[in-house]
């Protein structure tokens, strides 16, 4: 079952939502919103798989809203305007929802979601990956092509084999979350690394890919523990 929040500033429309969603086994609605500020910080700790999401409010617009959702939570759009389509769709919004809408509407944009989130379960299962999102994109990341995530503030760069950085709006705490634990480890306040992808350990220093990575002393028990248990 997928996990869902709603922001809305009307609150009817957010009761609407948490009705209809008891009745479908597709999605959990979790929380509700009718402010952005306080959905975002949400965000911030807890994303969802999938989020219902208002256009015409009055402190930011959904579509504001949407370009700082972080990782990969996907969006169906709620609105009382047909005028912002066609930009939703260039979002890559799962769907959009015109304002009053049937129950059968919204089982059918939520069963859009469900598909999705299998097809991409299913991927994950294979070969793991995260869809973190850079730029306004969302970008597909192999788990095994990631050397090492500095965290910058609220932002963190992601470090991967071959290619420029990613710097994405998410911090540490979430992103290692995401993560597999015994294959990534956190080194220091600001850093988590691939243990695969470690070259050597000098002093307080972790060498990855020419790059040197400070190893905080409350973090160096976790890491050597994990480091010395690693058979690839």
């Amino acid at each position: 079952m997928m996990t869902a929040i709603a922001v809305d500033d009307e609150p009817p429309a957010l009761e609407i939502i948490g009705n209809y969603c008891q009745s479908t086994d597709d999605v959990d609605l979790v929380k509700v919103f009718t402010g952005t500020a306080k959905a975002l910080e949400y965000l911030e700790h807890s994303p969802p798989d999938l989020i219902f999401l208002d256009i015409n409010m009055p402190a930011m617009s959904g579509l504001a809203f949407f370009k700082r959702i972080p990782l990969s939570a996907m969006v169906i759009f709620t609105t009382s305007y047909s005028e912002y389509a066609v930009e939703s769709y260039n979002l890559n919004a799962i769907d959009y929802l015109l304002k009053p809408y049937t129950l059968a509407r919204f089982q059918q944009a939520v069963a859009k979601a469900a598909n999705a989130y299998q097809v991409r379960r299913r991927i994950e299962a294979e070969q793991p990956f995260l869809m973190l999102k850079a730029d306004y994109a969302l970008v597909r990341v192999l788990l095994a092509d990631i050397l090492f995530i500095e965290g910058l503030d609220n932002y963190l760069k992601v470090h991967i084999r071959n290619q420029d950085p990613l710097v994405i709006r998410m911090t540490l705490k979430v992103l290692q979350d995401k993560l597999p634990e015994r294959a990534f480890v956190r080194v220091h306040r600001s850093y988590i690394v691939s243990i695969s992808k470690v070259e050597a350990v000098r002093g307080r220093m972790v060498y990855i890919a020419g790059e040197e990575i400070p190893l905080g002393s409350s973090y160096e028990k976790q890491f050597f523990a994990v480091f010395q248990a690693y058979r690839p």
